[in-house]
């Protein structure tokens, strides 16, 4: 999945010239907040390490080696929005998904922990992790960087390839929507989300 693609790199290198990357160390600095923008697009945790296995390998096989070490930040990114949404395609329609999954969840709890406990920390809150599973991928990966990572709006830019106004904008949409998915779980309750019959926005990019 994913692998067979030609990702070749924004600078369109060289691919007769030895790359001047060390992908294992790179791909290690940068897994964190990678891990955190595929959990934002695909919402299970079980598939986080299948994607990320699948960037890791399209990073090492890549066809024109990236040359620029300062690029390899939006590379890994835009590789693992990729992957992540060919994953994303393999499952169908969110609504199936979501509610095979709420029973999955209900059924079979997970062994290892969640990955959204780093963010949540003293307060894992069942409505917050609704309220985020139901947020468009792109708000709940600003949220998740913002939050999660604590990074500052340059760094988000940095890594994600976009402009500081960009982030501004990404970033209040994302706070506005979660209020408002928060007061709505708040009026309808967990019920609705459990049996799948929540709403859910999609929004693959």
């Amino acid at each position: 999945m994913g692998t067979e693609l030609d990702h070749r790199p924004p600078d369109g290198g060289n691919p007769h010239r030895s790359a001047t990357v060390d992908w294992e160390a790179a791909l290690a600095q940068h897994e964190r907040w990678l891990r955190a923008v595929i959990y934002a697009r695909v919402k299970e945790p079980h598939a986080v390490d299948e994607v990320m296995q699948e960037v890791a390998l399209s990073a090492v096989r890549q066809k024109a080696p990236l040359q620029d070490p300062t690029k390899v930040a939006p590379w890994l990114y835009r590789l693992a929005v990729l992957n992540a949404l060919m994953y994303r395609r393999k499952l169908g329609r969110r609504r199936k998904w979501l509610k095979r999954y709420g029973e999955e969840r209900r059924n079979h709890p997970p062994a290892e922990p969640n990955p959204l406990d780093w963010l949540l920390a003293a307060e894992r809150d069942e409505i917050l992790h609704a309220a985020l599973r139901a947020l468009p991928p792109k708000d709940a990966e600003m949220l998740l960087l913002k939050y999660g990572q604590d990074w500052s709006y340059q760094e988000i830019a940095d890594h994600l390839g976009i402009s500081f106004s960009a982030v501004q904008t990404r970033l209040h949409r994302a706070r506005r929507r979660l209020r408002e998915e928060l007061h709505r779980i708040s009026q309808t309750g967990l019920a609705d989300e459990a049996s799948g019959q929540g709403r859910v926005v999609d929004d693959p990019c």
